[in-house]
């Protein structure tokens, strides 16, 4: 196996060493793919390859480390340079979206795109534990987005009709929906909730077609209500930019400990 510092053939060149970047040079290490890190600014690289070192080491210390190999057999996989040619010389595949914490990977391919070049992507992302879906046709916000939005969206309506509270929004998602939407999604939950698709779907489509239509307009997403949403966050999470690093730093520390769970929870 070629070594990064030498050449990335056979491996993977990640466009960009922020925190999106280092996380994908992280997976594709943790799946034993050498993996060469670019970015303009020489100092960003050496940088992002420090911040590499040390989060692999915390990981590693936890026991949340992804993959076979050592942190210090990972880190050797990785390598920096600030000359896009180098970078992707020899490369098999150029990545630039995020990823660590989260596995979901949407795969969104060109209508020219070949189907063989979408099979690879997809293989090479399930080798390194990510969770790829295909997007079969090109839409505004994919999928994840335009799911993410509608919640929001109804959200953000309940808040500012008075219907509850910005904090008891967020309890109903997170020790409601949430709690079984990281395991299984919203069809599988239909299907388990009655006796299969048909009949959840014979007993409870004329009621959710009722709720459907009492949906109102799309939000301004601005104006009193935002004012609204944006002290009750700010009780629970001052907007100064300690409180919000740390609260990001417990974030993903939760995800972090959910991914385990989730690796070790085997559908049956």
């Amino acid at each position: 196996m070629a070594s990064p510092e030498s050449s990335a053939a056979g491996g993977v060149a990640v466009i960009g060493s922020g925190l999106i970047g280092r996380s994908w040079a992280m997976l594709f290490a943790a799946g034993g793919i050498p993996v060469r890190l670019y970015d303009v600014d020489p100092r960003q690289v050496t940088g992002a390859l420090d911040n590499i070192r040390k989060e692999m080491t915390l990981l590693a210390q936890s026991g949340s480390l992804k993959g076979a190999l050592s942190a210090e057999e990972q880190l050797s996989l990785i390598g920096g340079c600030s000359d896009i040619r180098e970078a992707v010389e020899g490369a098999v595949h150029i990545q630039v979206n995020p990823p660590y914490y989260v596995p979901l990977v949407e795969l969104v391919p060109h209508p020219e795109t070949a189907p063989a070049t979408v099979d690879r992507t997809h293989a090479l992302m399930r080798k390194i534990g990510q969770s790829p879906v295909r997007i079969m046709k090109e839409i505004d916000g994919f999928a994840l987005n335009r799911l993410q939005y509608a919640i929001i969206s109804e959200a953000w309506r309940l808040v500012e009709e008075g219907v509850v509270s910005p904090g008891d929004l967020d309890l109903v998602m997170s020790e409601g929906l949430g709690m079984r939407y990281a395991f299984i999604g919203p069809l599988e939950t239909m299907h388990l909730n009655a006796e299969g698709m048909l009949s959840y779907c014979d007993r409870y489509s004329e009621g959710m077609r009722r709720v459907l239509k009492t949906f109102g307009p799309i939000p301004e997403f601005s104006g009193a209500a935002a004012e609204k949403v944006h002290q009750a966050m700010c009780v629970k999470v001052p907007d100064d930019p300690a409180h919000l690093a740390a609260r990001r730093e417990w974030r993903d520390g939760c995800l972090m400990r959910l991914a385990k769970l989730k690796s070790q929870v085997q559908p049956q």
